[in-house]
């Protein structure tokens, strides 16, 4: 039997652009399917730039400390294709298995036969037949590229449609303007359904976003900012909005941008219904969050002991220039109650801005070490991104992998042990995952 891999692999072949953003495709698949699109639990749907997964990463740990069962679909995947499908289980869901997900491969494969259609498309039709003939309470829903012509954007009457922060990325596809940008975005919204805009980084997406939501008719619209609000105050996240307050542990997941994710998180969950859960399910989701791959500090497996004694190794995917600011924003934070020199360990696309990005840490990083990303064609070559990091002013060197680029750090003489970020591409912290043994879970 052929294995999912060998499934999507194969998938590739049958339409000429790896992304082609439409909906006539999936829409045709989903009806020859029976429309399982329309037999799924009440849909929480998740569009935006920076923050998605996160905010996702939230609201599922809330739902589940209050005893639901919780679909999710996210993507991209760090290590295995099936993490991007969580099918939900009383006491926590678990990523889809391999005979359930071939299952499913499968049945869409027969159904489509030769048509057009990309492996996105195809792959999110499987997982909208999985979440449909598995019982559940609630489905979280990721955006995987822009949001109005998003293959997920099937759903007709989602329970609350959210946008997180807004940034430039994906340019080819979105719009090279934060504009631009936020109005594909918002094509999550719906006519009568609530609609939940997160504090925003630049008032331009701000005043599309509403605007947008504005005339899709959404509504309730509940902006952040105005509508709801989340700060920390003696260690504690305070959130507020007009049904109260609540006083909550500070998030697990570190830094200021996650006191964001974890009020828009509140409030898309109060907004589609789910805000009569008990408040200690609120309190325990904030110290349950996990999200590998975003700030993570890696204090088990292989490469932690291949540094210098005492050193500390943190983890991040975040790849665009406002990831960068609120990556660096944190790191600092770090910086500033536990001093130590910060080495960045750093892999990027070709597609993405890595000048924009390295400049955020000018001030902050000893130095950078550019490795290469196994695998991936469109990988930027370690010497380019090191000439990048010294163009912006940061001492930058190469090594032929992230093992190698730790190994390096026992030849200088540090005043105290290094704090080392590995960052710059979720292909890159994928890599590192697996090649720490520590696979998301």
């Amino acid at each position: 039997m052929e294995s999912s891999d060998a499934l999507i692999a194969r998938f590739l072949a049958l339409h000429p652009k790896i992304i082609d953003l439409s909906l006539g495709r999936i829409e045709r698949l989903l009806a020859d399917l029976g429309h399982p699109e329309r037999r799924l639990p009440p849909v929480i749907h998740v569009a935006g730039t920076n923050g998605k997964g996160s905010t996702i990463a939230f609201m599922r740990a809330i739902l589940e400390s209050a005893g639901l069962a919780v679909h999710v679909y996210t993507s991209p995947h760090l290590v295995r294709f099936h993490e991007r499908i969580r099918l939900g289980r009383t006491g926590g869901g678990r990523f889809v298995d391999e005979e359930r997900l071939v299952e499913a491969l499968r049945r869409c494969d027969a159904v489509n036969g030769a048509q057009p259609i990309t492996v996105f498309e195809i792959t999110t039709a499987a997982a909208f037949w999985l979440f449909a003939e598995t019982p559940a309470d609630v489905l979280l829903l990721e955006v995987g590229l822009g949001g109005r012509a998003d293959a997920t954007n099937v759903i007709e009457r989602p329970a609350a449609a959210v946008v997180t922060a807004i940034g430039r990325d994906h340019a080819d596809y979105l719009g090279d303007t934060v504009e631009k940008v936020a109005i594909e975005k918002a094509g999550v919204f719906k006519r009568g359904r609530p609609a939940v805009i997160a504090p925003q980084d630049y008032a331009e997406a701000d005043t599309v976003l509403c605007a947008s939501a504005e005339a899709a008719g959404a509504g309730p619209i509940l902006v952040g900012g105005q509508d709801f609000s989340a700060h920390e105050e003696r260690g504690r996240l305070v959130y507020k909005d007009e049904d109260g307050l609540l006083d909550l542990p500070r998030p697990k997941l570190f830094g200021r941008h996650q006191l964001v994710n974890a009020g828009t998180a509140v409030a898309a969950l109060r907004a589609a219904g789910f805000g009569r859960l008990d408040a200690a399910a609120f309190e325990a989701g904030m110290s349950r969050v996990e999200w590998p791959g975003r700030l993570q500090r890696l204090t088990k497996g292989r490469l932690p002991g291949l540094m210098p004694q005492g050193a500390e190794l943190w983890l991040d995917g975040g790849h665009n220039p406002d990831g960068a600011r609120a990556l660096a924003a944190a790191m600092a934070d770090v910086e500033e109650r536990s001093p130590a020199p910060l080495v960045l360990i750093v892999g990027m696309l070709g597609t993405k801005d890595a000048d924009a990005y390295l400049r955020c840490f000018l001030g902050l990083a000893r130095e950078a070490i550019a490795v290469p990303i196994v695998g991936q064609v469109a990988a930027r070559p370690a010497s380019d991104v090191a000439a990048v990091a010294h163009r912006v002013g940061l001492t930058a060197s190469t090594a032929p992998s992230v093992e190698a680029a730790l190994a390096s750090l026992h030849d200088y003489v540090w005043d105290r042990p290094p704090r080392v970020l590995v960052c710059g591409s979720l292909y890159l912290a994928g890599e590192m995952l697996a090649a720490n043994g520590t696979l998301p879970q």
